[in-house]
């Protein structure tokens, strides 16, 4: 008894650098599983719970935004003062102690405004809603971010997530009995290595949802006050760099196209006007170090869709390209393959790389080198129904249940 334990303290360590290991025969990988979400449980563990959920703020015929409500699409025609004058529903309001607000900013600054439940507990209908009235995301990216995020760490029968750690007893119908749902926390699912201003999981005690003040002014170094896609694609490569050489556990999986995503963000979705305005520092700085929006902000003119965050992807990627994968040990980096990745290398194709996004929601997708990341069959339900009739005008080959 004494032997096993000691066996498994050992074996411990070595699963979290050496992942394979968790997969050997003879070793109880379910004990090794348990220690590498030790440091992630201090966070779950201490969730903050307010007992008032208001729900995201009702939009109104004076404030329609662009008109988008109950999950279905609105009119694309962006160009609006956000919040609108006079739109008290939509004004700022900090966290409170008991808020949830987890690692992407465009979302918390969303829950800050009441676009979202104010208490960081959101649904997918919000998710959608949002998503197109306060930044002019096109309703088919809108949809594919909201079924990323509430399938892979939400739950699909209550369609609810937490923007930040595990809150399974308020999005769970079932409680832990299927497993906890770690909101956006959740490391390698939605979140992952490389981020541009939250740490890598394994370098922070499991913190990988505050905002990193050196990290944020390592971009700011590199992008000198222009947050454009040349110095965010070379800030996106520094970033892969030094966690390749830094986190002995890096891995930038097939999920990492979101990461590369989210990047164009900052310049097209956070400026005033979207790609019309200017990606400055006094920009970036509200929204990742306030989370406010800025005053005097209008959303982009057009609908920013699934196809344009494509080409962004591919243009972020293709500057700078690096090998999809990860660390198997210190200096010992594997390339996967997987889609339209191949030996570690993304197709340039676009239309694969949509279909991708796809792929992520819908398909077993490896969550390591060593394990892959299987989709309950209510998942996979609940993603081909929202996804396939958006899926299939795009050509993509989809999945029938």
């Amino acid at each position: 008894m004494h032997f096993s334990i000691f066996a498994v303290g050992l074996a411990a360590p070595a699963a979290l650098a050496y992942p394979f290991v968790a997969e050997a025969p003879g070793v109880d990988a379910s004990m090794l599983r348990n220690a590498g979400r030790a440091s992630h449980e201090k966070r779950q563990g201490s969730c903050p719970f307010n007992s008032n959920h208001p729900g995201a703020a009702p939009y109104s015929s004076d404030y329609p935004y662009t008109g988008a409500q109950n999950g279905l699409p609105g009119t694309g025609i962006g160009g609006i003062k956000v919040p609108a004058d006079g739109d008290t529903a939509h004004a700022f309001e900090a966290p409170g102690p008991n808020d949830i607000r987890g690692p992407c900013p465009g979302l918390n600054t969303a829950a800050n405004h009441h676009f979202l439940s104010h208490d960081g507990i959101t649904t997918f209908t919000e998710l959608v809603d949002a998503q197109q009235n306060l930044y002019n995301v096109g309703y088919d990216l809108a949809v594919t971010l909201a079924v990323l995020g509430v399938g892979l760490d939400g739950d699909v029968l209550t369609g609810k997530l937490s923007l930040g750690c595990d809150a399974t007893s308020r999005t769970s119908a079932t409680g832990d009995l299927l497993g906890d749902e770690l909101g956006l926390d959740g490391h390698n699912k939605f979140e992952g290595d490389t981020s541009l201003t939250r740490n890598d999981y394994y370098l922070a005690n499991g913190d990988d949802y505050s905002l990193n003040s050196s990290l944020f002014a390592q971009m700011q170094d590199t992008c000198q006050g222009n947050f454009n896609r040349d110095n965010l694609a070379q800030y996106r490569y520094n970033r892969y760099q030094q966690s390749l050489a830094e986190n002995g556990n890096f891995y930038f999986g097939p999920k990492a196209v979101i990461l590369i995503g989210a990047a164009s963000f900052l310049y097209e979705l956070f400026p005033s006007l979207g790609p019309d305005g200017t990606p400055d520092l006094p920009t970036m700085s509200s929204f990742f170090e306030r989370e406010q929006i800025p005053d005097d902000w209008y959303n982009r003119k057009t609908s920013y869709s699934g196809e344009d965050a494509v080409a962004e992807i591919l243009a972020l990627y293709l500057e700078h390209p690096v090998l999809f994968g990860g660390n198997v040990g210190p200096g010992d980096f594997d390339a996967l393959s997987f889609g339209p990745i191949t030996d570690g290398k993304l197709s340039s194709n676009s239309k694969d790389v949509l279909c991708l996004l796809y792929q992520l929601a819908v398909d077993n997708v490896p969550s390591s080198l060593s394990t892959v990341l299987e989709l309950p069959l209510q998942v996979v339900q609940f993603a081909t129904g929202k996804l396939n009739p958006i899926f299939e005008g795009y050509g993509c080959p989809v999945k029938t249940t």
